[in-house]
């Protein structure tokens, strides 16, 4: 088992064993390999992880809920929603927002389901009504400093579907300057220009 985390577009495995995903990075100078759990080790991996000579980390615990635990208490811990959304041409919807491509999602609000959540940034974020849950694709995470604060955030993503024959309206307020529907066979351009995270997911989705 394992679960990925991006330090900017770094990734740090988290992991109970190596597999065939894992196991190329143990062969790349510029990756760090911890397997000794204790608060040491924890907080040399995230200082590691913020070099700019490291591209990637592999942390290995044979107790992953232990390890996973010690990590995440090290962070402020945010869980967030979102989805892909799919028209009936089988067009997908990207954001355009602080400078990259991106997919709407945004933060769980107290006593909110993730899949409520899930709709309700989609529709806040593009305009879009309507729109139907269709089903959980991926937990991703990733990591970034707000004022003092470390944050671990956990995104819930999910598969979802909607007429387009509907206004898009870019919540600008959330810094989106755009909304556009993009083929799939059209994606790539757009997939050199967003997050890790998010080119994870759309892989994904397209792979079904």
């Amino acid at each position: 088992m394992y679960i990925k985390i991006f330090f900017n577009d770094k990734p740090l495995f988290l992991c109970d064993q190596v597999d065939e995903t894992i196991e190329p990075f143990l062969h790349h100078d510029d990756a760090v390999f911890i397997d000794e759990l204790d608060p040491h080790t924890v907080k040399t991996m995230i200082h590691e992880m913020q070099l700019e000579k490291v591209h990637a980390g592999v942390f290995i615990h044979p107790d992953f809920e232990e390890l996973k635990k010690a990590f995440f208490k090290k962070f402020s811990f945010i869980q967030a929603a979102g989805g892909i959304v799919q028209n009936e041409n089988g067009e997908l919807l990207l954001i355009f927002r602080r400078g990259k491509w991106d997919l709407p999602k945004g933060k769980l609000d107290k006593g909110e389901s993730l899949e409520d959540c899930a709709v309700r940034e989609v529709e806040e974020e593009t305009g879009l009504k309507q729109v139907k849950l269709a089903e959980p694709l991926l937990i991703t995470y990733h990591t970034y400093h707000e004022g003092t604060k470390f944050i671990l955030k956990e995104s819930h993503w999910y598969s979802m579907k909607v007429s387009s024959r509907q206004e898009l309206v870019p919540q600008t307020e959330e810094d989106i300057l755009e909304t556009r529907w993009v083929a799939a066979d059209a994606l790539e351009p757009y997939l050199k220009n967003s997050f890790p995270s998010v080119v994870d997911v759309l892989k994904l989705f397209l792979a079904y």
